[in-house]
């Protein structure tokens, strides 16, 4: 009995299927699904959907046209500029160390102070030294007294010579003491003139203009020349005006760079923030390229009076190769990326096209466009997300422009 009821009920299922399928359009269209799912079928098959980047396939018009905003492409000169992160870098950067062993006697700068070159930093024990430049200058003061006696000398050798009283050993002997002592004179110079030197080395002078960092040595403490590690430095003088930054760019400029450089000086914007911009020019470029980035370091000097920028610090770097005329460029904002490139949104007739496009390069928040675009063509800025290609949009201007209006529809008969 229980097998019989089951196949009762599996003949009563199997009718109702087959009633329900020889029917379906009639109940289809009585429960208002027939004609969304035919438009939803022809939409996902129609060629204009499917060639859509993935993601952007769907409805052409699933509710009417969709709103956008709109901007037309209008060419205009642009400058042609290369955007690097850069570093701070001072042109020289001193460390001040003792060149003989010495005590420091008196400090006369202060920690962080900005110094100019010739300005004296330190003073170190002199005194041992200035009594061996006074032995020294007794010893040539004998020398030069000697010497003139050995003149006289030579020149009485000489003349008795000629009387024919004298001989000729003493008149040699007389010649050979005056040149000996005039040698001596000369090493006590040279003596006078290395004592003279090591003095020079008990002030220590600021080598470049600049501003000095940490003081590590104070008045009464021991330096000593040998001493080559970190912690013997006095101080640490950069040289901040004017200023280094250091950035690198990618090898396929690097022509573009040189030749603009051969023209002549190349312009450099150093920017620090919003409010803080600061000029200078190409310095000069790496002889080789980092085979591991594909990058080549380039440097700028930059004017920095005002001490603007500090070594060390991050700063955004604006090279300005020249100025390109009639540049067609569009907002940033326009330029969408799918699987075969970069595309924008044309408005034509109220009518989207996808377009596909070569970007030459992008400028903060403008795209410079090489391909794809024709000057006064119109362009979507905003709501690409709800367009396909073939969609009908109701466009609005952009900043700076005249709203378009949608279409009027006909007038309903």
């Amino acid at each position: 009995m229980r097998m019989v009821r089951l196949a009762g009920l599996a003949a009563v299922v199997f009718a109702v299927c087959g009633t329900a399928y020889v029917y379906r359009d009639e109940v289809a269209q009585r429960l208002g699904l027939g004609g969304a799912a035919k438009a939803a079928d022809q939409a996902q098959s129609s060629p204009a959907a499917m060639a859509q980047p993935p993601g952007r396939r769907g409805r052409a018009n699933p509710g009417g046209p969709v709103p956008v905003v709109i901007t037309t492409v209008t060419p205009k000169s642009l400058p042609v500029v290369i955007e690097a992160v850069g570093t701070v870098q001072a042109i020289a950067s001193i460390q001040i160390k003792p060149r003989l062993d010495s005590q420091i006697m008196k400090v006369n700068v202060e920690e962080g102070a900005l110094v100019k070159e010739g300005d004296l930093l330190f003073e170190l024990d002199n005194r041992t030294l200035k009594a061996q430049l006074g032995m020294i200058e007794a010893q040539i003061r004998k020398d030069q007294a000697q010497i003139q006696q050995a003149k006289r000398d030579t020149d009485r050798a000489d003349g008795l010579l000629t009387k024919g009283a004298g001989t000729v050993v003493n008149r040699d002997a007389s010649f050979t003491n005056l040149k000996s002592l005039e040698a001596q004179l000369e090493a006590d110079e040279a003596n006078k003139q290395n004592v003279l030197t090591q003095l020079s080395y008990t002030e220590i002078r600021a080598p470049v203009s600049g501003r000095i960092g940490s003081i590590t040595f104070k008045v009464g403490a021991i330096v000593r020349q040998s001493d080559n590690t970190a912690a013997a430095i006095l101080g640490t003088i950069n040289q901040i005006d004017p200023i280094f930054v250091s950035f690198a760019i990618p090898q396929v400029l690097l022509p573009e760079l040189r030749a603009a450089m051969a023209k002549g000086p190349v312009k450099v914007n150093a920017i620090v923030d919003d409010n803080l911009k600061q000029a200078g020019a190409m310095a000069f470029i790496e002889n080789t390229v980092d085979p591991n980035t594909g990058t080549v370091t380039a440097k700028a000097r930059i004017a920095n009076a005002n001490e603007g920028m500090w070594p060390g610090q991050f700063v955004r770097a604006e090279v300005i190769l020249g100025v390109e005329a009639d540049a067609l460029s569009l907002p940033s904002a326009a330029v969408q990326l799918g699987p075969r490139g970069p595309y924008v949104f044309v408005i034509k007739d109220n009518v989207a096209e996808l377009r596909q496009i070569e970007i030459k390069r992008t400028q903060q928040s403008e795209t410079i466009v090489g391909n794809g675009l024709r000057a006064g063509e119109t362009v979507v800025v905003d709501g690409q997300l709800r367009l396909v290609n073939g969609a009908a949009v109701a466009p609005r201007g952009g900043p700076g422009e005249q709203p378009r209006s949608a279409p009027k529809p006909p007038p309903r008969g």
